[in-house]
């Protein structure tokens, strides 16, 4: 990446607005159009959402994103729409013990609510708040049932596929853990046991952060610094690591864009968090010993992604490994993406998922060190609301375009004439590029930061 040392966040600002205006009216097309008894919206075909029934872990990101647009614009329209959605719609994921989604569907809707509440934009209303922090305390709790031992005395949250399944994805979500356990709440097991939600995040993230990122030492052949594996495999009987795996990426061997993105944003989030707690760090190791691991992991993925997951304009390709890259030349990393080539598709939303990661990190770490990253991700923001990416068509119902969902699979949609998906969205794009407009419309405006867990 060609990462532009001079641009500021308040360079941005005139660029966010019109993203604002297009966002506005794209959500309430939806709203209007798709029945949700159909399923959760997922990602457009020839402008329109349609559902894929895998899983709904998207539903939150729709309702989500009109809280974000009332939080950036102060419409209040789009407060009610999230407000009401919420309320109406999405009760059955808090109990949804089948999937590692509950920081995409739970925090993006009944976590916006509540932090809107106690920041003051909302007004207080003592029984809505205790409605949202009531949700997220038992999201935080069912999520964390989801558990599976390793054998090398940790755990993991594993994914829809089963108890040998660890997701890349789910470091994300572990703020569903996150927020409940700042409300003060635990998962009660059997004979009733108290677990600890700040405990399972903390092993969760630790056994993301050794089985599924490299860091250039010698793990295997592949071992490149920084690269990740959508899913770690494990033996279900004993807990014993036994391979990577992937399910939407190119190969285990491969690095999956969306799943670097996911751990470059969440872990820092989650440094971000446990930070508020270092009192209670001691039986883990105290918090020196946790940030400096997983500053390892943020920085090497985000590292990664600067100097080999995305070409000169910021915006990556969808696998570093997809074998149709070499058919753009050498030189491919050292030109701006193009999402109309004929080879591989792109991803803009691993872009906008990644970029808060690299924004996170650069303000974490402050200084020269942070303003790399910093930098770094003003120069993906910047990009992705310029056209091709930003969506102006009025008739489109994406915000984002040229994200990619399930390429492997052949989910995603060709047009005629061409061999590659390109100018369509996805609901979890469109969600992500409005959470990193949000968050550097606040830096740039010097308000409050972004983040459920204060300050």
């Amino acid at each position: 990446m060609k990462i532009d040392m001079g641009i500021k966040a308040a360079d941005l600002l005139p660029k966010i607005e019109k993203m604002w205006d297009v966002s506005g009216k794209k959500i309430e097309s939806i709203q209007k159009s798709f029945d949700r008894v159909d399923g959760a919206p997922v990602f457009t075909v020839k402008g329109v959402y349609q559902k894929q029934g895998w899983t709904e872990w998207t539903e939150g990101f729709q309702y989500g994103s009109a809280v974000l647009q009332f939080d950036a614009t102060r419409d209040e329209k789009f407060l009610e729409i999230g407000r009401e959605s919420t309320l109406n719609s999405m009760a059955s994921h808090l109990t949804h013990v089948g999937v590692h989604d509950h920081g995409f569907n739970n925090v993006s809707t009944y976590g916006n609510l509540w932090r809107l509440m106690q920041e003051g934009v909302i007004e207080e209303n003592a029984w809505e708040k205790h409605f949202y922090e009531l949700a997220l305390k038992v999201s935080g709790a069912v999520q964390a049932a989801r558990w599976a031992k390793t054998a090398d005395g940790g755990g993991y949250m594993y994914s829809f596929n089963g108890p040998q399944s660890l997701f890349v994805d789910t470091i994300r979500t572990c703020r569903a853990l996150s927020v409940s356990h700042m409300l003060g709440h635990s998962l009660m097991g059997e004979q009733d046991e108290s677990i600890s939600l700040l405990g399972r995040v903390i092993d969760h993230a630790k056994s993301t952060a050794k089985y599924n990122v490299w860091y250039g030492e010698g793990r295997d052949t592949y071992d490149l610094r920084g690269r990740t594996a959508h899913e770690a495999l494990f033996n279900a009987n004993n807990g014993a690591f036994r391979a990577p795996s992937t399910q939407q990426g190119y190969s285990a061997f491969t690095t999956w864009t969306r799943g670097l993105a996911w751990a470059m944003v969440g872990f820092i989030e989650e440094l971000e968090f446990l930070a508020t707690r270092k009192e209670e760090l001691e039986a883990w190791g105290g918090f020196e010993a946790l940030e400096d691991a997983f500053l390892k992991t943020a920085k090497a993925t985000c590292d990664f992604y600067i100097e080999l997951g995305s070409a000169a304009d910021g915006i990556c390709y969808w696998d570093t490994g997809a074998p149709g890259l070499v058919k753009l030349g050498d030189d491919y990393l050292e030109r701006a993406a193009d999402p109309y080539n004929e080879y591989e598709p792109v991803d803009s939303s691993a872009s906008a998922i990644g970029a808060q990661g690299l924004i996170r990190l650069g303000k974490y770490l402050g200084g020269e060190e942070g303003d790399k990253y910093m930098q770094a991700g003003l120069t993906v923001l910047s990009r992705l609301l310029e056209e091709p990416y930003l969506s102006m068509n009025a008739e489109h119902q994406g915000l984002l375009l040229h994200s990619v969902y399930h390429w492997p699979n052949g989910w995603d949609y060709v047009a005629p004439n061409r061999k590659v998906p390109c100018d369509e969205s996805c609901m979890w794009g469109d969600y992500h590029l409005r959470e990193l407009a949000l968050l550097v419309q606040r830096l740039a405006k010097d308000e409050r930061y972004y983040t459920f867990f204060g300050g």
